[in-house]
């Protein structure tokens, strides 16, 4: 999708752009009611989708939903669990191995994960805690697969960070709207 020698700023102009127009797009159909029925299947596909391989911000649909009227624990709760899943996916790639796709899917070089081993390898629950964080938390789910790190511990850890994250953005979006 980049170009190798392609500057970070380029990258992060059109996650941008793709980010505003989902959020027009969602914001249009919510206002003809036409997604009103499909809002959290909406928001738990977006969800996944952002934890793994299109570069889009999920709190932007999660703003878009909970300023359409649903229900905040709803919402926070789905978007959690879609979250979870993706995450959870790229934690799996990881066990399994095949850096062939790890490269071509979730575009993160080998030498990127074995530079974070060490670091991974001693702290996996908190990385598993942080894996919501943009730009490294596929990477930290990624060699937290590769590591063989105990999939439960990564799972519960991984479920309450990106849990936090939806409540303190979902409470952002409280004060905002």
């Amino acid at each position: 999708m980049f170009e190798q020698g392609e500057p970070l700023f380029v990258r992060k102009n059109i996650e941008f752009a793709a980010t505003v127009l989902l959020f027009t797009f969602v914001a249009d159909l919510s206002n003809m009611g036409i997604i009103y029925d499909y809002t959290l299947w909406g928001l738990f596909f977006a969800s996944f989708l952002a934890a793994t391989v299109v570069p889009f911000s999920s709190e932007v649909v999660l703003t878009a939903v909970l300023a359409n009227g649903t229900d905040v624990f709803s919402a926070v709760v789905v978007a959690s669990l879609g979250n979870w899943v993706g995450g959870m996916s790229s934690y799996a790639l990881g066990y399994m191995g095949k850096w062939e796709w790890i490269e071509k899917y979730l575009r993160v070089k080998r030498e990127t994960i074995e530079k974070w081993h060490n670091r991974l390898y001693k702290r996996g629950a908190i990385f598993a805690f942080l894996t919501w964080l943009p730009g490294v938390g596929d990477i930290f789910a990624i060699g937290l697969g590769v590591l063989r790190s105990n999939m439960w511990i990564v799972a519960v850890t991984m479920l309450a960070g990106k849990f936090l994250r939806y409540v303190v953005w979902a409470w952002l979006t409280g004060l905002i709207f």
